[in-house]
């Protein structure tokens, strides 16, 4: 293992052995460059091996089981269709709305970014999910002062300045701030609704309550005779844009580890993008008033660029030939992740999609070539995904992508005892076959009474619960009865024995 590990270090060292006749150094047999290339060469081979293996210990029932889950996370067309014009028409309207509006000229030169995982093509089941980044474009530069580890910051203008954007500085201060951007937001977002009418007009879009630490405005589209049952949701995210001529900031400025896998250039292509800063506020307690203004930078354009074109080489997914699993084990973890969290709802509240999400990036650059993503291999690929998260759950380390210093599972932001829970849970779905691969099929929310009194509602949970708790209940009575009768006929016939001698005598 040693001398493998000093071969690996030190390419060069074939370079300095002597000849044993001529006793003088031989030429140079491998470059450095050639060596690393020897080198991954080996690793994807053994890799590759590494994949057989796991493919012909996998049950053939398991192999079935993940195919067929596979193809069943496919939207339909009609449904695709019919969701993406109600949202594009949303955002359309919404955006003439806001150039026009002269109360705030601040939002009349936003644009819209698409990202999040419909638009990544990664979504699952439904189109009942959008993510929709609206671009705010600042004058000027900025001073950017990293609050944690390189996830959240404070924003302050390099210099004062009397334009749009002074309204949402702190008083007497250059910083900008993030609730006023936010409750801005809302206040647009309420006042276009109050004349937009939805191309069908059997629904309304409704905005839903503000969530703590939510960057988003959150809307509903819900049906006009029951507003309970909601159809899409839609998260709009204003996002700042830091031009790219400031460049990142330096806690993020080498950008992700993607040389192996998408190449330099690629990488020097994600550091030339822009940076954007979503309003997101700083957990925790005891804040100061300006950590309580902070904004947390955002990766979204990016990750949607490297999923978009994923493959190591040009040519992945271009045919049916050379297509790949990569997305389609994405897509599984997903709809695992989704399972678990439907089925234990209270113990992994703090799991969400974007754990999976690093754990698939983390993978994707490590397995770095297009032959260990074949397709034939899904099973297998899924697999070695879903140990890769389970790993990364076992040692408490889930290193952000593009943050490093930030560990996803960190004790301060996932429990620990949620974390032992995942592990304990996600080992159970390895053993039994993966049973909420297929995420049981959603409960209907509740109806609210004609009063809109909703102390009678329950959650999905707890209606469980209750069921459960019913059928038990009857359970327990019917074994009871029947020992009841065994005890009370034996206990009755000796009684009228007795009453019947006794009358006799």
């Amino acid at each position: 293992m040693d001398g493998e590990a000093r071969d690996v270090k030190s390419p060069t060292g074939a370079m300095q052995l002597k000849d044993n006749n001529s006793g003088k150094l031989s030429p140079p047999q491998l470059t450095p460059a050639r060596w690393k290339q020897k080198v991954q060469q080996q690793q994807c081979a053994e890799e590759e091996s590494t994949v057989d293996e796991e493919s012909t210990s996998i049950t053939p029932e398991l192999i079935t089981w993940i195919k067929h889950n596979a193809k069943e996370l496919k939207i339909r067309q009609t449904d695709r269709r019919w969701a993406a014009e109600m949202v594009n028409d949303f955002r359309d309207n919404l955006l003439k709305f806001l150039r026009s509006n002269t109360d705030q000229p601040f939002f009349q030169s936003a644009e819209f970014l698409n990202t999040g995982s419909y638009f990544e093509k990664v979504k699952i089941h439904n189109p009942d999910e959008f993510d929709m980044m609206l671009k705010l474009q600042a004058p000027s530069r900025f001073n950017m002062k990293v609050l944690d580890d390189g996830l959240f910051y404070r924003i302050d203008l390099a210099c004062p300045t009397r334009g749009p954007i002074h309204a949402f500085l702190l008083e007497k201060k250059l910083t900008l701030s993030s609730s006023k951007i936010l409750s801005e937001m809302y206040r647009l977002v309420r006042k276009f609704l109050k004349t937009y009418k939805v191309p069908d007009e059997c629904c309304h879009w409704l905005v839903n309550r503000k969530r703590p630490y939510s960057p988003a405005v959150t809307l509903s589209l819900c049906r006009t005779e029951n507003n309970t049952d909601e159809l899409i949701s839609v998260d709009l995210v204003p996002a700042l844009e830091i031009h790219s001529s400031q460049g990142w900031p330096l806690a993020v400025r080498n950008g992700p580890d993607v040389d192996n896998w998408l190449g330099k250039k690629v990488r020097q292509e994600i550091r030339s993008l822009p940076c954007y800063f979503v309003p997101k506020r700083l957990k925790g307690r005891n804040l100061s008033e300006e950590a309580k203004e902070s904004w947390r930078i955002s990766f979204s354009h990016v990750e949607k660029k490297i999923i978009t074109s994923h493959g190591n080489k040009k040519t992945c997914c271009e045919s049916s030939a050379t297509k790949c699993c990569r997305k389609q084990c994405l897509m599984l973890l997903k709809s695992l992740i989704e399972g678990l969290k439907q089925r234990f709802p209270k113990e992994l509240d703090d799991l969400c999609s974007y754990h999976g999400k690093t754990a698939f990036l983390h993978t994707l650059s490590i397995r770095f070539n297009d032959s260990m993503w074949a397709r034939q291999q899904l099973p297998a690929c899924f697999l070695h995904l879903l140990g890769a998260l389970e790993a990364h759950a076992r040692t408490a380390s889930l290193p952000h992508f593009f943050v490093a210093k930030c560990n996803l599972f960190s004790p301060s932001v996932f429990p620990k005892k949620g974390l032992i829970f995942l592990i304990h849970a996600l080992e159970e779905q390895r053993r039994e076959g993966l049973p909420l691969l297929k995420p049981p099929a959603p409960v209907p929310p509740p109806r609210l009474s004609p009063s809109g009194d909703t102390s009678s509602e329950l959650s999905t949970d707890r209606s469980c619960e209750i069921s459960a708790g019913h059928s038990s209940i009857l359970t327990a009575v019917s074994s009871l009865d029947s020992v009841f009768m065994y005890i009370l006929v034996p206990v009755f016939a000796a009684a009228f024995f007795y009453v019947s001698c006794f009358l006799y005598k």
